[in-house]
């Protein structure tokens, strides 16, 4: 797992936790030492992501609006361009796309307006801005209480709108996938959010990159097979970076997921 992956992951799991992350539990987590952990920790302090506390690290709750997602947006940004391209390609003309928020959609929002014309609801922000004003495209913004650090859309406003609203695909980024506990969410809003748009579209598209095969986050979305289709990068083929991928991406064409590696 490179730097930047470890980086997304390790913000993941303190940001997700009820209190402290001890550095045993990361360094446990995330297959590596402890040692690499605490410089790992050092780093994100640094940005001013994480605070550091005896033993371990807290989410830096001061510095959280704004900061989470302009931290992650730059790593991996050309691995999560491939895979907003290559979901944006399975999106048919025509179509009613609900599109969730996360570093990775925004960069399939950059590629939606080439499949126009859409009709595309959007959970954050960031998306909304990169598909304003693009010919082709009708923009519907879901309402909601916008989450401090991610802009993403939650709360019981933003569930509501979805249950009036009917999709052809959700496009759903996700923190974790699991081979035996499904689809998984580090923040309880987000998940809530996940799941009412499961249930509003006729077909989901899952994307996320590798280092997110094998996570269990803290809450549960779905089981594998809520799922039509998972976009991932190739890394995720590979034992030696991403231990638990094969696992994961057997257990996923199990279940009627078909998965596409780009």
């Amino acid at each position: 797992m490179g730097i930047a992956d470890r980086l997304d992951l390790t913000l993941r799991l303190v940001q997700g936790a009820a209190g402290q992350v001890s550095v045993v539990e990361l360094a446990q987590r995330l297959g590596v030492s402890e040692m690499t952990v605490r410089r790992d920790l050092d780093a994100l302090e640094r940005q001013g992501l994480v605070r550091r506390v005896h033993g371990g690290a807290v989410p830096a709750r001061a510095r959280e609006e704004g900061a989470g997602f302009d931290a992650r947006q730059a790593w991996q940004g050309a691995t999560k361009d491939r895979l907003g391209a290559a979901v944006a390609g399975l999106v048919e003309p025509g179509s009613r796309v609900l599109l969730d928020a996360g570093t990775t959609t925004v960069h399939v929002a950059e590629h939606l307006a080439a499949r126009g014309p859409l009709t595309v609801a959007v959970l954050s922000l960031q998306a909304a801005v990169r598909l304003a004003d693009r010919p082709g495209v009708e923009l519907l913004v879901v309402g909601g209480r916008s989450r401090p650090g991610e802009r993403s859309l939650v709360g019981p406003l933003a569930l509501r709108t979805l249950e009036s609203l009917a999709f052809d695909l959700f496009v759903m980024s996700i923190g974790g996938v699991h081979a035996r506990h499904g689809w998984s969410e580090f923040s309880l809003d987000d998940a809530a959010v996940k799941r009412a748009g499961l249930g509003q579209a006729d077909r989901t598209v899952a994307v996320a990159d590798a280092t997110k095969l094998g996570v269990r986050a803290f809450n549960r979305v779905a089981p594998l097979d809520a799922v039509h289709a998972f976009v991932t990068d190739g890394a995720a083929a590979g034992p030696d970076t991403h231990p638990a991928g094969p696992q994961t991406l057997r257990a996923l064409r199990e279940a009627g997921v078909e998965t596409l590696l780009v």
